[in-house]
């Protein structure tokens, strides 16, 4: 049973237009901002994720462009219609389920909103936390956008990868607000927030975006 919801589940994603699609575990993690009523009871999260336009990622020099934030605003938008489609098939099952939106941030300095959409991906084996402090896929690198729905239907689980960055530091030189470091762990979000919000206001970009250590995120093959 667990199986064949998972396949049935991924097939649906994937002909919809996901290029990734994993399912988690969703023990030890936290649902924030939320009513605990909402979400209790939902063991597994799903994890899908939507490519990004290289072409409008390569416009992108030293600053985010107004293409690329109605691009980003849009897969976004595709992400959360998506997310409530899987989340219809499932309760058509008899099952509940919680679709948390692709991009919805309550608290913009320590960038985080309901639920990390990044950390569930990792558990469900679609990539691993990068330099960057952004899921890198190994097909797409960082050129992705995710969505999760949290369910209580049967699914088989996937494993975490055993990769990371490597010895890839192409993120590193062209951080232009230097948050990125060596060590995962030392990414400044303070940093990284404040160039994000010069952007908005210099710019006049309707969101807190970059790009930058996206365009340059290109992914790599699995080591064999």
């Amino acid at each position: 049973m667990k199986e064949s919801n998972y396949k049935e589940l991924k097939d649906f994603a994937l002909q919809e237009g996901a290029v990734l699609f994993g399912v988690g575990e969703l023990e030890g993690m936290k649902v924030e901002f939320m009513e605990e009523s909402a979400w209790k009871g939902l063991k597994y999260g799903i994890s899908v994720a939507v490519r990004l336009s290289e072409r409008i990622l390569e416009d992108i020099i030293d600053h985010p462009t107004k293409l690329y934030f109605y691009h980003y605003r849009q897969v976004n938008i595709f992400l959360d219609q998506l997310a409530l489609r899987i989340t219809h098939l499932i309760q058509r099952k008899g099952y509940s389920a919680l679709p948390i939106p692709a991009s919805q941030v309550i608290d913009w300095v320590n960038q985080r909103g309901h639920f990390s959409h990044k950390e569930l991906a990792r558990r469900a084996g679609l990539g691993w936390i990068g330099r960057n402090n952004l899921l890198v896929t190994p097909q797409f690198g960082s050129q992705i956008r995710l969505v999760s729905i949290l369910t209580d239907l049967p699914l088989k689980t996937d494993s975490p990868l055993k990769e990371d960055c490597g010895d890839c530091y192409a993120c590193l030189p062209v951080c232009p607000a230097k948050a990125i470091k060596e060590r995962r762990e030392e990414f400044d979000h303070i940093a990284c927030y404040k160039k994000l919000d010069e952007f908005r206001k210099k710019y006049n970009i309707g969101h807190h975006i970059c790009g930058i250590c996206v365009k340059v995120c290109k992914g790599k093959k699995l080591t064999k």
